[in-house]
């Protein structure tokens, strides 16, 4: 009699295209669920390796002069900050890949089962079919047929068997091309895993010898304490006469803007109300006054990195930077004031009006610009100053008519 594919054989035949369409499904799914997973903690790495240079370029700078300084603590702590986050994005990207290397294992695994179940069902079939290949078998299955529709059935159903043969070699060619594939890809998940352990590594060794380094530092640091206490002293005295001196230039601004029209808005083609408005509307767009650094000291009252509770004001943010780095507009304004700022170094700051809000550029030594010009966005407004320790920060600060703001909610993110 002519062999009759099993029903156990009909359901593993579907349940490898199951398989396929599920396997095709799971590696849709990783596309779009780990993709953008990984191509965020890419770019946090590519971020922090920034923010790692741009520290260790401060640092050269500060570093320079044979004693240790803020500054160059501030470059220590930065760098070493930046080493952490990419240690943290290093290792869930490796919590990543491991996932994905265990999917992976269980679908070759479940793949390598079915291989080996399509190929004993295909020897069934082959062996079956061996037994029934003689031609004359074959006629007398098809004329044995008692009813014309019965030798319909028996033709039509030879030529299924015929078919399930075939489909049944293409579906374990599918499979094990599949079975391939996704063992190249465990491969190259693998490959990915050591990179990764190796900078991880690297990394951390890199760690290890900055918060040496810093120890050190704030071992040099803390046999000063006496200076350490007069500078922040000094510095609570310059930013209160500093405050003040802002306080009354704006406030002289708003009086006279109350007054008259200020023809320098014509120069940027729009009304002081629209500037304000402009202005608000770009809280988190606003660029970087400077190109490269970070932020040394935040808004407000800060802990000293030295001395144990002592609180630094900040009207603003300090932006520690390079050398000679060029200082720019944030936002199109008109500057209303040029003034030396109190304190050592003989240091200016320039006070640009943009509606109801004021933004002012303090530390800087040179300065590119007049009183009552308009200026755009990202134009020039001078040279950042370099202390006696070799810091070159700049003091940012934003105002809102008479009400300090923490510009750092403004700026865009680093």
């Amino acid at each position: 009699m002519f062999p009759i594919s099993t029903p156990g054989g009909r359901k593993n035949y579907w349940l490898s295209v199951l398989m396929i369409f599920f396997i095709s499904l799971s590696s849709i799914s990783w596309a779009q669920q780990a993709s953008p997973t990984r191509k965020q903690l890419e770019k946090e790495k590519k971020e922090n390796l920034q923010r790692i240079k741009e520290a260790q370029r401060i640092l050269s700078e500060t570093s320079s002069r044979r004693e240790s300084s803020i500054g160059q603590l501030n470059a220590i702590n930065e760098q070493i900050k930046a080493r952490e986050s990419l240690i943290r994005s290093i290792s869930q990207e490796l919590s990543l890949l491991e996932v994905q290397i265990t999917e992976l294992g269980s679908v070759i695994t479940a793949l390598e089962e079915d291989l080996v179940n399509l190929k004993q069902e295909y020897a069934y079939m082959v062996y079956a079919a061996s037994k029934t290949s003689n031609s004359y078998d074959r006629l007398t299955f098809l004329f044995s047929a008692k009813t014309f529709n019965q030798l319909f059935r028996r033709i039509k159903y030879m030529q299924q068997y015929s078919q399930a043969r075939k489909n049944q070699v293409n579906q374990i060619q599918k499979v094990r091309e599949t079975l391939i594939n996704q063992r190249e890809a465990i491969e190259s998940k693998r490959l990915e895993q050591q990179v990764l352990l190796d900078q991880q590594v690297i990394a951390n060794q890199d760690l290890i010898a900055l918060k040496t380094k810093q120890r050190a530092v704030v071992r040099d640091l803390s046999r000063k304490e006496e200076q350490l206490k007069k500078e922040v002293a000094s510095r609570r005295s310059d930013v209160q006469r500093l405050e003040q001196l802002i306080a009354e230039l704006i406030k002289k601004e708003m009086e006279e803007s109350a007054r008259s029209k200020t023809e320098n808005a014509v120069a940027l083609n729009t009304s002081k109300e629209e500037l304000s408005t402009s202005f608000a509307k770009n809280k988190s767009q606003l660029r970087w006054p400077v190109k490269s650094g970070f932020i040394s000291q935040r808004f407000g009252n800060n802990p000293h990195p030295v001395m144990k509770n002592i609180l630094v004001p900040n009207d603003g943010v300090d932006i520690q930077t390079n050398q000679n780095a060029e200082v720019n507009a944030v936002f199109d304004g008109i500057v209303i004031a040029i003034t030396p700022i109190p304190g050592p170094g003989n240091s200016k700051a320039v006070i640009m009006q943009h509606g109801e809000y004021f933004t002012v550029y303090s530390r800087l030594k040179d300065v590119n610009v007049q009183k009552g010009q308009a200026v755009r966005a990202e134009e020039p407004v001078g040279m950042v100053n370099t202390d006696s320790d070799g810091i070159s920060a700049l003091q940012f600060q934003i105002w809102h008519n008479q009400q300090k703001l923490n510009p750092e909610p403004w700026l865009q993110r680093r």
